[in-house]
């Protein structure tokens, strides 16, 4: 199958959250021999802060940022798909792309790639002349990166003609363990970009627990965060690229886990983030939200923090032994049930399954 992407960065997680689940999907994707092309605009310096070359498994085109340039790049892909994927949160023409996706002709099958549901179901709760009310209705099919029920339900209300959850996971070829670096040596690491719905949480359960334990070693990872006061006992480090994610998580007693305030709410919505942290055998405490017995037992192979106090509490009561034995009991489930070349087989069955009742219907 020829599947035709359009997504934030393939080559690029500069501002770019979903880099890592794009490539962990299409690169499996293309084990499973589908014909991959992934269309990117130039836009937000992504092109120069590339961390990996085009790679052997998808071609990447990469178009102007301009009205031209998102058009030529979707008639090209209308004619030479099977499969035409727009995913959400491109972050330049995102509405016009998702409109046209399924105005231009083409014989194609439309999906609509929702990295981030639970933010597109506010929006379009909030607002009644939202584009994806129209546009909805006309994809074929709604995968999202999480959400669990309550985001198919949404979605469904929303007109989906169907909507199929495939969660985030380990890419075991880029997120194993690492040596530790003193760069990121601390007590308590946070890897996450600076965003409105989320920067109250990290306050909540990352800053103001570096205020409460002065004596405690905390290093803040992510783009965004040079503006911002912080306490003398966190040290930021900026942006960290792919190849560095390995030693990130491999230089803390423990790796913190914030989920955006709309996928806390939904639940069910597990971010790159954990599958990373734990790939690389890091003992992860994380934000508590609905549906994280689906992917780590509580206790046993995660900790779980209702708020700042309790992630202070964790902390305090931790130690190398228990965090090394939290994090070898993640990884082993994670490696068990959460690869890509699992979400993979799930999208193959998905689609083999609908080529089967199409053709039983004609």
């Amino acid at each position: 199958m020829k599947i035709c992407f359009f997504g934030s960065s393939l080559v690029s997680s500069y501002w770019n959250g979903a880099a890592t689940y794009y490539r962990g999907m299409l690169k499996e994707l293309a084990s499973l021999g589908h014909d991959v092309t992934f269309f990117e605009p130039d836009a937000f310096q992504r092109q120069q802060h590339r961390d990996i070359a085009d790679p052997p498994w998808a071609k990447v085109l990469v178009y102007p940022p301009t009205s031209d340039g998102w058009q030529r790049s979707l008639e090209t892909a209308a004619q030479m798909a099977d499969l035409l994927i727009k995913a959400s949160g491109v972050g330049i023409f995102d509405e016009e792309l998702e409109n046209a996706v399924v105005e231009i002709p083409s014989r194609a099958v439309r999906v609509y790639w929702d990295v981030d549901a639970p933010a597109t179901l506010d929006a379009m709760s909030q607002q009644p002349g939202h584009h994806l009310r129209k546009a909805i209705p006309c994809y074929d099919l709604v995968l999202t990166y999480g959400g669990g029920d309550p985001v198919v339900a949404a979605y469904r209300a929303a007109g989906a003609r169907d909507c199929v959850p495939i969660y985030n996971a380990l890419d075991t070829s880029t997120h194993f363990p690492a040596p530790a670096s003193p760069r990121f040596s601390c007590d308590l690491g946070l890897l996450a970009n600076r965003l409105p719905d989320r920067e109250q949480r990290i306050d909540s359960f990352f800053l103001e627990v570096a205020r409460a334990v002065p004596s405690r070693q905390f290093v803040l990872g992510g783009s965004g965060w040079d503006t911002r006061e912080t306490p003398a006992n966190v040290r930021r480090v900026g942006h960290v690229g792919t190849g560095d994610h390995n030693a990130f998580f491999c230089s803390s007693l423990a790796t913190l886990n914030v989920n955006r305030e709309s996928m806390a709410r939904y639940g069910f919505s597990p971010p790159t983030r954990v599958f990373e942290a734990v790939g690389a055998g890091a003992c992860l405490i994380t934000d508590e939200w609905r549906g994280i017995d689906a992917f780590l037992e509580p206790g046993r192979e995660v900790l779980v923090a209702s708020s700042g106090t309790a992630v202070a509490e964790h902390l305090d009561s931790l130690t190398d032994e228990r965090a090394r034995t939290i994090a070898a009991c993640a990884r082993a489930r994670i490696l068990a049930h959460h690869t890509y070349r699992q979400r993979a087989r799930q999208f193959n069955t998905l689609f083999a399954q609908r080529a089967a009742r199409i053709e039983a219907a004609e």
